[in-house]
């Protein structure tokens, strides 16, 4: 039985451990802060660490209203799941953030690193990793390949599933796609979407990410749901910090700060990194461009704003990977158990 949902439902997505810290528990706190009459429904894979982060949001916010559901996209018998649990509960789906992501067993050239870290280019090669970050993928229980099924494929069906929460007369929902500077066209190729012959299956999927929400704004707008792509900057997370070992990182954190003076897009801090996040919440769904994708920036004296920059993208092939990946939940779907 549906319930009556107070306020605006947001579904917040995460995968590993940033349901617990983060830029996903910074947007939380940002959010409440913001309206705490806001009904937040934590989506993640380990219940022990979404409990955890429950608490420490209503430690700060004892009046908020935070539901947890157990979701690991990168399997699609688990979204099925998930989604038929969260038609029951709630009527209408107002935010959907889609933040979780893995990069699993990353690699660094680390001659290309120290390289890189005395040249002109050290800026770029930290904010991008462009030609400096490798990762090993491999395959999940339903065939796919993991980074491309728990960055991308899994949050792709999710949203198809949501439609009718989504998608109704009179309202206008969103959809946030969490990118990367990290996305690049050259990552991505349209005869190998899963990213199986390559070596930089995140940023591939993170491009893929791109393409998708241009996408779903062409063939939804008409029906209410609204999809935007978000960059949180070089943030210091579990994520990055697993990168490279910590003695690196001890080395390198005074020079990146340092060279914080020279970008803006070292946003380093969760809090700074959910800025644009929060920024999406306040705006309405219609003013924003939807071949943007919306930065979370933070000046060389610490001050977090947000900036719309266009995506490397066209509309031909967005909707050729569009119709891939509706033939790819087909097959799927055919080959679950009943």
């Amino acid at each position: 039985m549906s319930t009556t949902v107070s306020g605006i439902l947001c579904i917040r997505l995460c995968h590993v451990s940033s349901c617990c810290s983060g830029i996903g528990r910074a947007l939380c706190e940002r959010l409440l802060a913001e309206d705490v009459q806001l009904r937040l429904c934590l989506a993640c894979r380990n219940t022990q660490r979404a409990e955890s982060a429950r608490s420490a949001l209503l430690t700060s916010h004892p009046e908020a209203r935070v539901d947890l559901l157990q979701l690991d996209v990168g399997s699609v018998q688990s979204v099925l799941a998930a989604a038929r649990e969260l038609k029951a509960r709630y009527k209408r789906i107002d935010f959907l953030y889609l933040n979780a992501g893995i990069m699993p067993n990353p690699q660094v050239h680390i001659k290309a690193f120290f390289k890189g870290l005395f040249s002109r280019n050290a800026i770029d090669m930290f904010a991008t990793a462009q030609g400096l970050l490798t990762q090993q993928d491999c395959l999940n229980s339903d065939g796919l390949q993991e980074v491309f099924a728990t960055n991308l494929f899994g949050h792709f069906v999710l949203v198809r599933e949501l439609e009718p929460l989504l998608c109704q007369a009179g309202y206008a929902s969103r959809v946030v796609w969490t990118s990367s500077s990290n996305a690049r066209r050259a990552a991505f190729s349209m005869e190998d979407i899963q990213h199986r012959n390559g070596t930089e299956p995140y940023s591939s999927s993170k491009y893929a990410s791109d393409m998708l929400s241009v996408a779903l704004n062409r063939h939804k707008n008409s029906q209410g749901l609204f999809s935007t792509v978000v960059c949180p900057g070089l943030v210091m997370t579990n994520l990055t910090y697993g990168i490279l070992p910590s003695f690196f990182w001890t080395f390198i954190m005074p020079i990146m700060w340092l060279i914080r003076i020279f970008t803006n897009t070292f946003t380093l801090t969760p809090y700074n990194g959910a800025g644009s996040l929060h920024w999406l919440f306040l705006q309405k769904p219609e003013s924003l461009d939807p071949r943007a994708k919306y930065h979370s920036l933070t000046s060389g004296l610490g001050a977090n704003y947000t900036q719309p920059r266009q995506m490397d993208v066209d509309d031909s092939m967005c909707e050729v990977f569009y119709e891939k990946l509706l033939q790819l939940e087909k097959d799927i779907r055919r080959s679950l158990p009943d």
